[in-house]
């Protein structure tokens, strides 16, 4: 065969080879574009596999670790979560490239049998100093927007981050939450002899072909947009009615299995399910719903439209299940049949036109990687601009990176389902689960600039505020998910930052018993401009066992006190993190909230101690008076990002209870000021570092994003 023809399909001369020794014989068209698209990094991990096997797979909770989705089980619930990327298609058309990615997770959650319930996004862009990125930005959150608020599942969370190394390549991850009674969890596979394989959603187009092999598992060169055909189009209200009929037909109990139609569409759906049932699928494409007429099998076996799944049920209650989505205006036709034999069969007009073993298929080659040591930067992360403190607290508040998102968040729906009851803009948000005394904590975190300074730091670091930013709320972590976004993982600098943030999160997570059930890779994520910053986006979800104890970020109370938990410290470059620190720190403020005695609860991250004190007045609307006395320099004082700090708000008479926490668990626990008045005010000793008003404050912070966007 031509080697243009494979290698246009991501395939390599030793994986060709291995094709053929595989099949003993040449590729058919058809069999050539499966294998691309099985084996390339989106779908196959081929680069990364051998590194995910040393995440923990168990921890505090029954762990449910996923094949679409995973996630653990409480109170006899299993809460199901996935975080997976779509950053390629959001660069090349930013609007469907970000409304597919959050349809393909959503479809991920429903077919393992649970109701979607939540939505985040956890989005990098370039710098807003130029009409392209502001374009990248505004089609992006029209996207998120668009789908989500028309399927009816609420986007609460997430968090946004510009730099230019995201310039050239955007990141568009995306998690969804679902829930359901444990017992109803579905499986991704097919099993049963002559059981029936039904296709069920919306009917087969030729868009998003070649999308995880060509668009997704290299970089971009400079004629990016030319690869538009490869991005799907997505449909809410199809989605919609593809939840409510799915949900419907696991009802029926004769669902065997069922996979979402999402990267490498009937090719994935079909060969993964057979591969991991042990048994193999007889497919006709001729019974396949098209929407476009004359396309070849190799079309239709690579397609990535939206909206489809594929279902193995019963034999002779097929019916049963094609009615109900008939019911929902869906096309859904019986299309193949479970054979003994492990290997797709793959036939169009009468004839066969692939045939290959399903784990031959479906089972990516493993490669080992070369790594080496890349030149860590030794800078500070943030450098902060001002002639005194009061302008570099004003100047950090309008940094993009830490100024408000409501801008953005607003065009969100955020309370449909009625599930909400801590809202955006926090450190995490947090749902009900309706006739439960508890409740789920949820946010997504990754600081990629820390990362870049020093890859396993930085990682453990994602992880910690991550569970820092649910045990403000009350919530105890639960489990973890990731979505590994790095640059193209064939230069060894670029694979030894993945491998070190990798190590970091396996070590972090084992540390707090956390287990990753699920997760994604998005390598080659560069451009000509160069790669992006190293982004382990962590996501994770926890439980607040006491939902009326639930805590938020916001002061409440005049003449309450204001406590740092933790202590100051002096960073040179990347901030430090002490495993044993940080969970001490948690450990005393999640008692400390569950014991009633908290009033508000905030995590210290980016913009140090200053920024966070600055927060917690300008979503509460009142002022407080701080009174530092740490012999640190003031830049370190006031802005240093130390890591395993937290800001409470307590009565007064409540202080030796949180004292005794505080002792219990050999935690630094400093009165620091009172809540009241209309102005921040911090003090060391008699010079006064930082007055400024609370208006001023949040004209600031809220309006920095939405004027940066209004200027040319």
């Amino acid at each position: 065969m031509d080697k243009k023809v494979y290698r246009e399909l991501g395939l390599t001369d030793p994986e060709y080879q291995r094709i053929l020794n595989i099949l003993k014989r040449e590729p058919t068209p058809t069999e050539l574009a499966m294998f691309s698209v099985e084996w390339s990094e989106h779908c196959g991990y081929p680069r990364s596999r051998k590194w995910l096997k040393l995440f923990p797979q168990t921890g505090k909770y029954e762990a449910l670790v996923g094949e679409d989705a995973g996630g653990f089980v409480y109170d006899g619930m299993a809460i199901i979560f996935k975080m997976e990327s779509h950053n390629h298609p959001s660069q090349v058309e930013p609007k469907q490239g970000a409304a597919t990615g959050v349809g393909g997770i959503i479809r991920d959650i429903f077919t393992s049998g649970a109701r979607p319930i939540a939505l985040f996004d956890s989005l990098r862009f370039g710098q807003l100093n130029n009409s392209f990125n502001k374009y990248i930005f505004s089609g992006v959150i029209d996207g998120i927007q668009s789908y989500g608020n028309c399927v009816g599942v609420p986007t609460v969370g997430g968090e946004i981050y510009f730099d230019d190394a995201y310039a050239g390549n955007c990141l568009v991850n995306v998690m969804c939450i679902g829930i359901a009674p444990k017992e109803k969890i579905a499986r991704a596979r097919a099993a049963g002899l002559g059981n029936p394989i039904i296709y069920a959603g919306a009917k087969t187009g030729r868009d998003g072909i070649g999308g995880c092999s060509v668009l997704a598992s290299s970089e971009f060169e400079a004629e990016e947009c030319e690869k538009r055909p490869t991005v799907q189009v997505g449909d809410p209200f199809t989605e919609k009615c593809l939840i409510e009929a799915t949900l419907e037909a696991l009802e029926t109990g004769v669902v065997v299995g069922l996979k979402d139609m999402g990267a490498a569409g009937l090719t994935c759906s079909s060969s993964e399910m057979a591969a991991a049932g042990g048994v193999g699928i007889d497919l006709d494409l001729d019974k396949v719903p098209l929407r476009e007429e004359g396309m070849e099998p190799w079309e239709i076996m690579m397609s990535e439209s939206q909206e489809r799944m594929l279902l193995c049920v019963e034999a002779g209650k097929e019916d049963k299940v094609l009615r109900i989505f008939h019911k929902w205006g869906l096309d859904a036709a019986v299309v193949g049949r479970v054979i003994k034999e492990e290997k797709m069969i793959i036939k169009s007009k009468g004839k066969i036109i692939a045939e290959a073993p399903t784990e031959g298929l479906a089972k990516a080659p493993i490669y080992d990687m070369a790594f080496r040591k890349s030149k860590l930067q030794t800078s500070k992360s943030k450098a902060i601009r001002g002639k005194n403190p009061n302008d570099q607290l004003l100047n950090l508040l309008s940094d993009p990176n830490i100024a408000s998102k409501r801008s953005v968040y607003e065009q969100y729906d955020h309370m449909v389902q009625t599930n909400t009851i801590v809202y955006p803009g926090g450190d995490a948000a947090v749902l009900r689960v309706k006739g439960k005394p508890w409740g789920i904590a949820a946010t997504t975190d990754c600081n990629g600039r820390y990362c870049q300074l020093d890859p396993y730091s930085g990682a453990q670091i994602a992880v910690a505020e991550a569970a820092r930013n649910l045990v403000v709320t009350g919530a105890e972590p639960a489990a973890v998910t990731d979505c590994l976004n790095f640059g193209n993982p064939e230069k060894p600098e670029r694979f030894y930052q993945f491998k070190l943030c990798v190590e970091g999160i396996v070590d972090a997570c084992k540390f707090f018993e956390l287990p990753v059930i699920s997760g994604n890779v998005s390598f080659y994520n560069e451009s000509p401009r160069g790669p992006i910053l190293p982004t382990p986006t962590i996501g994770m979800v926890g439980i607040i066992k006491d939902i009326d104890k639930r805590c938020s970020a916001p002061y409440k109370d005049k003449g309450d006190l204001v406590v740092l938990l933790g202590h100051n410290r002096e960073e040179n470059g990347a901030p430090e993190l002490d495993l044993d620190v940080e969970n001490r720190v948690q450990k005393t403020c999640l008692e400390a909230i569950q014991s009633g005695i908290v009033k508000s609860a905030h995590d210290l991250s980016e913009g140090g101690l200053a920024v966070a004190l600055a927060e917690c007045s300008i979503i509460s609307d009142r002022g407080s008076v701080i009174n530092l006395s740490d012999k640190l320099k003031e830049s370190d004082l006031l802005f240093g990002e130390a890591q395993s700090r937290i800001l409470l708000t307590i009565a007064p008479e409540n202080i030796f209870s949180l004292s005794d926490f505080a002792m219990l668990y050999q935690v630094p626990c400093a009165i620091i000021g009172k809540v009241g008045g209309k102005s921040l005010s911090i003090m060391r000793g008699k010079k006064k570092l930082i007055n400024l008003p609370v208006a001023r404050l949040k004209d600031i912070y809220f309006n920095a994003l939405p004027n940066l966007l209004k200027r040319k």
